[in-house]
């Protein structure tokens, strides 16, 4: 039983950071629960608004429905009560269906409509898609805006208009004025995420679109970082997000860039380096090499970050 009333999550998220847990796997490449419930432990210690159990971080592409439905289910049953965890909905849409009803069997408080696979979408098909996944939970419903899966601002309206536990649009295409005309058409009906890569880089200039709050891969790994940029951020301190930029996130994301797939790949790297390790990604994803971790540990540790966090305990 959910805690939450779909717009009482809403609510609740809009106004705090949002990360996406990495899945522990065993050197086999399979889940890890023991360490993945320690990693939800310590995630949810700190003062984060909703985590995303089986997200895109979390490799939730690569599980299966029944892998999907473990990890969300260690996720909830993990979680510090105040910290609501939110599954991922996507494939076909009898996959996202399945996986929406698991996840409220287990617990999750909302989900994340990921795109569905492979094929080209219509707007008309885009809006049945996410209907069949909101008509088959009561939990709050946001949508992932990516690859092939680009809502209208007129599709998103009549989603809003349609559904009332659809209570949330996450942006990972960056475009102004679709941005511009989605918000100008659902206002405060919504909350509104921001999902580029690295969504640090582009956090301010979209808080001013409306994007109140985003999503933190970093926050895996370096979490007091993580919630000290989002506290710059909502202040709207132009110098100190500047400097948090310069300091870590720009060469960290220097690192990122040097390989398709290292937007998941450099968290497990990052939780290696910290002493935290959640095992390697899954195929067709690539570990970062030896010199990529070498030069992770320079970024972190020229930035301050603190790097031996073997424990649990909040420093």
């Amino acid at each position: 039983m959910a805690n939450y009333l779909p717009q009482e999550l809403a609510d609740h998220l809009k106004d705090g950071l949002l990360s996406f847990p990495a899945t522990a796997f065993t050197s086999d490449l399979t889940i890890d629960a023991d360490a993945y419930t320690d990693h939800i432990a310590w995630q949810s210690s700190f003062d984060v608004a909703g985590l995303f159990a089986a997200g895109g971080t979390g490799e939730g592409f690569s599980l299966t429905p029944a892998e999907a439905k473990e990890v969300v289910s260690l996720a909830v049953s993990t979680s510090r009560q105040e910290v609501p965890v939110l599954a991922s909905a996507g494939g076909a849409t009898a996959q996202a269906v399945q996986n929406a009803i698991d996840a409220e069997a287990v617990g999750a408080e909302g989900l994340l409509v990921l795109p569905p696979y492979l094929t080209e979408c219509s707007q008309d098909g885009l809006f049945e898609h996410v209907s069949a996944i909101c008509a088959a939970t009561k939990i709050g419903v946001i949508v992932y805006n990516r690859a092939n899966a680009v809502y209208s601002p007129e599709t998103v309206e009549r989603l809003a208009d349609t559904h009332e536990n659809f209570i949330g649009f996450k942006d990972a295409i960056g475009d102004i004025e679709q941005l511009t005309k989605v918000y100008a058409r659902t206002g405060d009906r919504l909350f509104y995420l921001g999902g580029l890569p690295t969504a640090e880089v582009y956090a301010l200039p979209l808080l001013q679109l409306g994007m109140s709050t985003y999503s933190s891969a970093m926050f895996n790994f370096a979490p007091e970082f993580a919630l000290d940029f989002y506290s710059a951020v909502r202040r709207q301190d132009r110098a100190a997000v500047t400097e948090k930029l310069n300091s870590f996130v720009l060469p960290y994301s220097k690192i990122r860039d040097r390989v398709a797939g290292y937007g998941v790949s450099i968290v497990k790297g990052g939780l290696k380096v910290i002493g935290r390790d959640c095992g390697p990604v899954r195929p067709p994803l690539q570990n970062l090499t030896q010199t990529d971790l070498r030069d992770l540990e320079q970024v972190l540790a020229a930035a301050g970050i603190q790097l031996d966090r073997t424990t649990s305990a909040v420093a």
